[in-house]
Formats: C-alpha cells, structure tokens, sequence
C-alpha cells in the first residue's frame, strides 16, 4: 500500500501520514566511528530503509543526539542509493551560535546529504532554549543563513516543554512546523495543536507509541479495552484522525514493527466507526476505576513543581497513577517515574521518592490546600513511592 499524504502546513510539503523515526534501530546511544558498527548491524538498517521506501515512508527523522543514527542513514543512503524526499534532523540549542553551527556542519557531514528538507531546534523544553534559538544572532540566524544557501528547507522545533512555553515558540511566528507529543493518553496538548493550525505550522507527532503508553508490550487490559484493535492501531487512528496533525512518529525497531501502522492507516476511512466506541469504553473504564469525582477534577489545582517540597512532579505523579488505575499501564508508569529527577529538562521536576524522608505531608497538604481531596494525592504519591522508589532510570541520551 502508499502512504496518504497531508500538507505539512506552510512548508506547503507533501508529508506521508507515518514518518519513519530514527531513533530506535541504530547500534549505539552513543557516537560511534562507522568502522565500529559490524555489517549485520548496518544490514539491519539498510534492510529498514528498504521497507520504509517500498511503503512510501518518504519523511525519515533523526537527530545528532541519537547516538549512531545520523551516520548510520548517511552509509545507508550511499549503499542503497534510495535517499528520501524529506531528511529531517534536530540540533539542540546552543548558547553560542558558532557551536550550534559546528553540529549542524557535523549533521551535514554525517548524513552525506547536499540539503536537510527540515532541520529542528532539539528540545525547546524551557525559556532559556527558546532565547537562545530566537535571540538576535543566535540559532534561528545561523538556519536562516543556511536556508539562503538553499542547503536548508524549513525551520522548527521539537518540544517537551509546557504548553504555555510551546504556545510562546509558535507565537514568534518564526517556525515552520513543530514536533511534540499528544496522543491519547496524553491529550495536554490539544490547544496547542489548535494554535500550530493557526499559525499554519506542520505537526509531527513525537513517540505515539512508545511515550503513548508503552504499546508495544501492552497491557492484558488496554488490549481488551481496545479491541478489536490493537492499541498501537487505536493510538495512530485516534492521532491521525485529527486532520490538524499532518504525519505520526514510527519507532521501527525492527522489520516486522511496520505491521500495526500499516493496519491502522488501512482502516483510517473507517476512523468513526471503530475510535469513538473505544473512546467510550475507556472513558467508561476510567471513571470506574477512579470515580466520577476524581476522573473530573484530579487535575485541578495541583501544584506545580516549582512550587512543591522537594521539587515533587505531582501532576505527572497523578496521572502516571490514574494510568495504573484504569489500564494497568504499570510499566511505562514505572519507567516514567523513574526518569523523573533523572532525565534532566526532558523530564523535569522529582519523583515522589523524598516523601517522608526529606519532604513530609504537612508541607504537602499546604501546597495542596485548594485540591478536592489533598490527602487522596498523597496517599497515591506513597503508593508509587512503595512500587518504583529506590531506582532510577536515565534518559538513553543525557543531552
């Protein structure tokens, strides 16, 4: 089957519905030379190239930091003389423009590509990376110098900021398009989505899969709570049937991780009749599980973690837990949690492992003084502590 297209918004680019993510079928998190990555491992990735082509994934995206991605594309494009119409990267921001520069030089040269269709700026997660991209003569000059060589497409920017940050990007007016993550489990972003149509930008969505509730190894539960699709499936209809989002993140890991996506964008003409039933059932699943009272109103008035002791997340603490409550989802909620205080401005904020020892519930029950039921959160925030506490888990790229 060929991939449907969108228009990436004001790129005005004809975008395939599924792009093939560069961020799982490398060798390395870390950067290797080519001459340390073994032939079979480099066939892999040819072998992925080959598919993606044969399927329409004209979109591949990767980034300096993941490790052996960038350079691993570059020899895979040489060897199988199939370069796709659209190469995106991302460079993080940088405070010094010519550094910025020196790793985008870097990508160029990794990649073995004449032009990068779009280049992002990696991780606009707080205000000091949205200075540093849009000050005068910072990274957004050094693009737009580029652009003017034509060796650059268009400029944008990958997110796991807040939203009131990520609205403040796209409000400068000067990015093409963005990557950020909503999906079912995660829907924080609408207005956000709402605003990027506004301003006519491309939306890419980041890690559908993976950042959308550890689909591929699902819970017995989110299965039957989804079926008769798979959750994978579910997740890629529920996105893509918001016609404001242009294409979706495909994690290939290896061949056969095609399948599902494949199957969901078969049967994206049927969208109505199959998500809202399964919007309902889960709907229906989560205010059994949580009470209508707690399903309706968690979210309110929790502190943020800037202003909680210890520097305890509890939004995301909540919603991790209310995630194990109603679909069982224990494994991403425990690799969540333990990235939290470890996974630096990715993932900001601590994880609930200092409640009692360092941080005690008379100073919680003051920050939450406003919450419907202050003492319910911090029973949910022991409990999570009991499960995850004394592990962490790092960001596989520390950058």
């Amino acid at each position: 089957m060929e991939l449907p297209y969108r228009r990436f918004g004001r790129t005005n680019l004809k975008m395939p519905v599924l792009s093939l993510g560069g961020m799982r079928f490398q060798k390395s998190w870390d950067e290797l030379k080519f001459s340390e990555i073994s032939r079979n491992e480099q066939k892999k990735v040819e072998n992925i190239l080959n598919i993606s082509n044969k399927f329409g994934f004209n979109h591949i995206e990767t980034a300096k930091y993941y490790g052996t991605s960038e350079i691993q594309l570059g020899m895979g494009f040489k060897s199988t003389k199939k370069i796709p119409k659209i190469i995106q990267t991302k460079i993080p921001p940088n405070h010094d423009p010519k550094l910025f520069e020196a790793e985008l030089m870097n990508s160029f040269e990794k990649l073995q590509v004449k032009k990068i269709d779009l280049l992002a700026i990696h991780g606009i997660n707080t205000p000091e990376h949205l200075y540093q991209a849009v000050k005068d003569e910072g990274c957004i000059d050094i693009l737009k110098k580029f652009q003017k060589e034509n060796l650059i497409g268009h400029v944008g920017f990958s997110t796991h900021g807040e939203s009131s940050l990520i609205e403040k990007a796209i409000s400068t007016n000067l990015f093409d398009y963005i990557n950020l993550h909503w999906y079912f489990i995660n829907q924080t972003n609408s207005r956000v989505i709402d605003l990027a149509h506004k301003y006519d930008l491309g939306v890419f969505i980041i890690s559908p899969t993976d950042k959308g509730g550890h689909l591929h190894t699902p819970s017995t539960k989110i299965m039957e709570l989804c079926t008769p699709l798979h959750p994978i499936v579910f997740n890629d209809m529920f996105c893509l049937r918001n016609k404001k989002v242009h294409t979706i993140s495909v994690g290939i890991a290896n061949e056969k991780d095609f399948d599902l996506h494949l199957e969901a964008v078969s049967l994206l003409p049927k969208s109505e009749h199959y998500i809202p039933k399964i919007l309902n059932r889960l709907e229906e699943e989560s205010i059994k599980s949580l009470s209508y009272e707690w399903y309706k109103g968690w979210d309110k008035n929790l502190p943020n973690w800037q202003n909680t002791p210890g520097g305890i997340n509890i939004p995301v603490l909540i919603w991790l837990s209310n995630l194990i409550d109603s679909f069982d989802l224990e494994q991403f909620a425990k690799s969540r949690y333990q990235l939290l205080g470890n996974g630096g401005h990715w993932f900001p904020g601590n994880n609930a492992n200092s409640l009692d020892d360092d941080v005690c519930e008379s100073q919680l029950l003051k920050v939450l003084e406003n919450h419907i039921t202050p003492k319910k959160v911090i029973k949910k925030l022991r409990v999570l502590k009991e499960k995850f506490g004394g592990k962490s888990l790092s960001r596989l790229s520390s950058n």
